[in-house]
């Protein structure tokens, strides 16, 4: 294939096009990288206001042509903020990001803000991790239906008459590890959204109803590394304050 030059109308190899392509999208990757910490500035205080030493980062990198999402782990070290590792490719809801705010039950979005992590889950006994771990059992339940008065709760089979609810012993592997984000969970409003995880994905092309997701072997990074003591949270889309 010949592609030509706009200005000059000489012939341009297509293999010199898209070299040129990749070597633009691989700066703009590197610029974004190195731009990484500075994306927590928008929240700073709240950052600061919940004694934050670790915090997962879910970004969009998506170009023109690739849907990309991260997770960056960043770790405190005296008054700077450090990447922990390599960051990681994750899923997101298959509607993409809800603004701040805008998130609602059933809409196929994930929440952007800010949120604590307080407790891993899975289906083994225990897990690789220093964080509270909770065993998932077959009637273990997380509740969406809006109108009942566990909604957004754990909580066992029968001791609720919720319509409408998560199975967390699933078929599948998606919760064989995951971490609760602690979204609408304190206070919970009814109808803002409900069952937000990180967990396990589907696949690399895969989406979620709502949860971040990756694969599992980035999971048990990200469970081993964890440290409550450093009060981890989670920013999720953090360009929307």
């Amino acid at each position: 294939m010949i592609l030509f030059g706009k200005k000059s109308g000489k012939q341009l190899p297509a293999t010199g096009f898209f070299l040129a392509l990749a070597a633009f999208l691989s700066l703009a990757a590197c610029a974004a990288h190195t731009a990484v910490t500075d994306r927590l500035a928008l929240y700073a205080q709240t950052v600061r206001a919940e004694n934050a030493g670790q915090i997962l980062l879910v970004t969009d990198e998506s170009s023109l042509f690739l849907t990309s999402h991260k997770i960056n782990l960043l770790e405190k070290m005296d008054s700077s903020w450090r990447q922990a590792m390599a960051p990681m490719d994750a899923v997101i809801g298959r509607n993409g990001f809800a603004e701040p705010g805008a998130k609602r039950e059933g809409d196929g979005r994930t929440p952007s803000g800010l949120f604590r992590l307080k407790t891993a889950f899975g289906y083994p006994p225990s897990a690789p991790t220093q964080m509270p771990y909770r065993q998932m059992l077959e009637g273990d339940l997380w509740i969406d239906d809006q109108n009942d008065p566990d909604y957004n709760r754990l909580i066992r089979q029968n001791q609720t008459q919720a319509a409408s609810y998560e199975r967390m012993k699933r078929d599948d592997d998606l919760y064989q590890y995951g971490i609760v984000i602690e979204y609408n969970t304190d206070p919970v409003i009814k109808g803002l959204g409900s069952a937000i995880f990180l967990h396990i994905w589907a696949g690399a092309n895969s989406t979620t109803a709502g949860c971040v997701a990756a694969s599992e072997g980035d999971i048990l990074k990200i469970l081993g590394w964890l440290n409550p003591e450093k009060h981890p949270v989670m920013i999720i889309n953090p360009d929307k304050p």
